[in-house]
């Protein structure tokens, strides 16, 4: 028998005139509801990285830095318990005693009131404190094949400081280096930053980032139209790639692919568009669901024979003048395979 839940009568307007956004939040997230930076209670979390705001939709959100939830008590439901957003709001109601529905997840936890009424603030910062390249720092970036003056177009930044909520969150220091990938401003002039730990200590995040899970890096810098565009899965690979002369961009995660509307707009732009994902596990997963979403693509990763999981440590392992030889090979590669039928 195929269980199925009613959803005509729970809506969020109907939520809403029940209880507030600060109790379902603070219900949902075991934390209170404040402009403090908090740990992210649906993840790991051991270093305060997520905060709440108010957009100027009313809506609550809580948004984390070190991954790429936000979302308001709808979204965090959703996230806690895997489930769709109707579902989410059957089990709000079905918590708070509005329905009952003795098959859905049920939450014992005791409720509580918020008494904490949040006003429209500004969305969450990150800024942060420049400083010159170091030669140690340019040296890293080298070893995969990229340069200062690459480095400045990506408009890539060496860190000082970086600030969260106007208030200090970790500094640089020679064996822990700080990156920022700027992108601009947002609509509510708010710096939009993306921060890169790449030897980050055991309790930071390795990124942190305030931009919109659908941003795009390297979408700035593409050229208007070209032979070919490469997808692939990091700023860094981005660089590398461009360094010889393949154009490149790479979604926000490697978790999540561009959207239908992005994707025709760069078929427009690109004769031909390449999925380059990492060969290890999490990069097959994810090459293998857009594949199956996005037939008509081309898709290469690194052979396992070279032991190297993407194009940055392919460079960093075998250097330029071998590295032009896997881009030939990888052209032809790729010739041949051609889009999926």
């Amino acid at each position: 028998m195929i269980f199925r839940f009613d959803t005509t009568n729970v809506t969020k307007e109907y939520l809403l005139s029940k209880n507030s956004q600060e109790t379902y939040l603070s219900y949902y997230l075991g934390v209170p509801v404040s402009k403090k930076l908090v740990c992210n209670p649906l993840r790991d979390d051991k270093r305060p990285t997520a905060s709440f705001y108010k957009n100027k939709q009313g809506d609550i959100i809580f948004k984390d830095f070190g991954s790429n939830f936000s979302g308001n008590f709808i979204s965090v439901v959703m996230a806690k318990y895997n489930c769709s957003y109707y579902m989410a709001l059957q089990i709000i109601a079905n918590d708070f005693g509005y329905i009952k529905h003795p098959k859905l997840i049920k939450c014992d936890k005791p409720i509580t009131i918020s008494k904490v009424h949040l006003e429209e603030t500004k969305e969450a910062q990150i800024q942060i404190q420049p400083k010159d390249f170091s030669q140690e720092e340019l040296n890293w970036w080298w070893n995969f094949g990229i340069t200062e003056k690459t480095l400045k177009k990506f408009r890539v930044f060496s860190c000082n400081a970086v600030f969260l909520n106007n208030k200090l969150f970790l500094m640089s220091d020679p064996k822990h280096p700080i990156f920022g990938y700027y992108r601009g401003k947002s609509k509510n002039n708010n710096e939009l930053w993306r921060i890169y730990m790449p030897k980050h200590r055991r309790r930071d995040p390795k990124f942190i980032s305030n931009w919109k899970s659908t941003m795009i890096q390297g979408s700035k810098q593409l050229p208007k139209t070209g032979d070919m565009c490469v997808i692939t899965k990091s700023m860094k690979d981005v660089m590398s790639l461009y360094e010889f002369g393949i154009t490149a961009i790479a979604p926000n995660s490697e978790t999540i692919f561009l959207t239908d509307k992005q994707l025709e707009k760069l078929k427009k732009r690109f004769k031909r568009i390449i999925v380059f994902y990492d060969n290890d596990r999490a990069g097959m997963y994810n090459m293998a669901k857009i594949r199956h979403e996005h037939p008509e693509l081309e898709y290469f990763m690194i052979p396992k024979s070279y032991k190297c999981k993407d194009f940055s440590d392919l460079v960093c392992k075998f250097g330029v003048i071998k590295v032009k030889e896997f881009i030939s090979n990888f052209k032809n590669e790729v010739e041949r395979v051609g889009p999926v039928s």
